[in-house]
């Protein structure tokens, strides 16, 4: 007999392609089909982050279980001399890791919770016993080979799985298909397309990757750009049996739009004294305060002028920077994430954006969807949302506590949100209706939460309508307008700045009375007031 029988094997397999995969994408409910079989609950298409923040699925404890079955199974037959392909090594070695990780989970959400320190000096005493699983399961004469990884290695990568899916589920969320997408490309940012190539040789290199975030203003941007920082690699030490940094610290964002030129490169570069009006003492930049592990993250990269750039490419480029005023050349060691709400294409197009520095900023792009996409996909993500946004605003704060609230608590933080979320729907659908586009998106939407729950009404900033120029030049762009409609409408518009038949003839190289015939007189109207 082999270490694993043919129903064994086929759960096996699944359990596999369940420790390789990015959780956020339709295959991981999946492999949890295949690998519980009539035990699978539910019919999710994909994971997402239910409105009360309760994230446990049935299917979760049903997995570990299972994992765990298969585990000490296919070790008990190892050690009996049961005769194992490498093939079956391997699917033993994956459901092991897969066995570790789930091992791991409490100890990583309670670090996650904690106030406190988590980097040098904060042991971690449960470390002892992950490596006495971890030799218990992988260090077997039989396997006749050496474990691919280390323990410290495994321990270090399992609890950046669990902070990268907490802070995904914490930042992006929503039951839709665009925030589905938008979690799994967020995944990708952190550990790529192939975790095991990840495993292998990328966990320490993926500083080498800038990562441009786009998407219109109000959509998340930071939060995304957070979530991947957070859940950067951090080695763990078995000696002192200490992680190298706290993931906490990591993070240094800087909104560019804020600044002038000179104290952008002064926030980024550092510069010392006399450099420029104002620089009274040495000063160390962001680039030069961020650590190896660290992630600095550039808010409205679009906004930053063409010698800045310059400045910058050197940076992604080699790696070097001087402080403003000095010689001395630093290294910068850490990531860098940047965002803007511009496209990119038409900044690069317009002489905005230097070509060269946007494709050193584009090896790995991740867009957020506009709140109106997200809706048009999916009409009744809206209460999901505004459900939410509600239990963030009444329910108890809790954060850093050590443990989630009783269930009591919950239940009524529950009721809560949902009376507040009632009432918000109910005003959007008498006042702003379903359509309502919501041009502010999710920042917009939180505030009319607000709203609501404080004045009882939203009523939101009414944009000014598109005068009939603005409306002509989109109508061209898009390519909307027949000959005969352009040629109407571009006589109206010259006829509105000439007042003058003959002049507007003059200029367009028609007869004077083809653009009599042609002239709108209720659009020149509405030229003549302003429109």
């Amino acid at each position: 007999m082999a270490i694993f029988s043919d129903g064994e094997r086929a759960c096996a397999i699944a359990l596999s392609k369940l420790t390789y995969c990015n959780p956020f994408t339709p295959d991981r409910i999946q492999y949890e089909r295949e690998a519980l079989g009539d035990e699978f609950v539910g019919d999710d298409v994909v994971w997402n982050a239910p409105a009360n923040m309760e994230w446990e699925r049935p299917n979760v404890p049903k997995v570990q279980k299972k994992v765990e079955w298969i585990a000490e199974t296919a070790r008990a037959r190892l050690l009996a001399g049961q005769p194992a392909t490498h093939e079956d090594i391997e699917l033993y070695e994956d459901n092991v890791l897969y066995l570790l990780y789930h091992r791991t989970r409490e100890m990583s959400n309670q670090i996650i919770r904690s106030k406190g320190t988590v980097g040098p000096g904060k042991r971690i005493e449960s470390y002892r016993q992950f490596e006495e699983d971890f030799h218990r399961f992988l260090w077997i004469s039989h396997l006749k080979r050496t474990p691919r990884y280390t323990p410290h290695h495994i321990f270090a990568t399992d609890f950046q799985i669990r902070r990268a899916f907490h802070h995904i589920f914490q930042n992006i969320v929503g039951k839709s298909m665009p925030a589905a997408r938008l979690r799994g490309a967020v995944w990708q940012s952190i550990f790529t397309n192939d975790i095991q190539r990840y495993q292998r040789m990328l966990w320490e290199r993926m500083a080498d990757f800038m990562t441009l975030v786009v998407g219109p203003s109000g959509t998340g941007k930071e939060l995304v750009a957070r979530a991947i920082a957070l859940a950067q690699y951090i080695p763990f030490d078995p000696k002192t049996m200490c992680f190298e940094e706290d993931f906490r610290g990591l993070f240094l964002p800087l909104n560019l739009s804020a600044l002038s030129p000179t104290l952008i490169e002064s926030e980024l570069f550092g510069h010392r004294r006399g450099a420029f009006t104002g620089a009274l003492e040495d000063r160390a930049g962001w680039l030069e305060v961020c650590r190896p592990l660290g992630t600095v993250f550039l808010d409205e990269i679009g906004e930053i002028d063409g010698a800045i750039q310059v400045k910058l490419l050197r940076v992604l480029q080699t790696r070097t920077f001087q402080r403003l005023g000095d010689t001395q050349t630093k290294f910068f060691q850490g990531k860098i994430i940047a965002a803007t709400n511009r496209d990119p294409a038409n900044e690069m197009q317009g002489g905005r954006m230097r070509a060269d520095f946007y494709y050193r900023l584009c090896s790995d792009m991740v867009t957020t969807p506009s709140l109106h996409e997200i809706l048009h996909e999916s009409p009744q993500e809206l209460r999901n949302l505004l459900l939410f946004i509600a239990g963030n605003l009444v329910g108890r704060r809790t954060e850093g506590a050590e443990e989630p609230s009783e269930n009591g608590a919950r239940q009524r933080d529950l009721a809560e949100a949902e009376a507040l979320t009632d009432q918000v729907e109910e005003w959007i659908n008498r006042h702003l209706g379903r359509e309502y586009p919501w041009p502010g998106n999710f920042r917009e939407l939180e505030q009319c939460v607000r709203n609501v729950l404080i004045r009882g009404e939203y009523w939101p900033a009414r944009m000014p309508a598109k005068g009939k120029r603005q409306q002509l030049a989109e109508a061209v762009v898009a390519g909307s307008l027949t000959a005969d409609e352009l040629l109407r409408r571009y006589c109206t518009l010259v006829q509105a700045q000439t007042r003058n038949y003959e002049e507007t003839a003059r200029r367009l190289g028609l007869d004077r009375r083809t653009v009599k015939a042609k002239v709108d007189v209720g659009m020149l109207e509405e030229l003549g007031r302003g429109g």
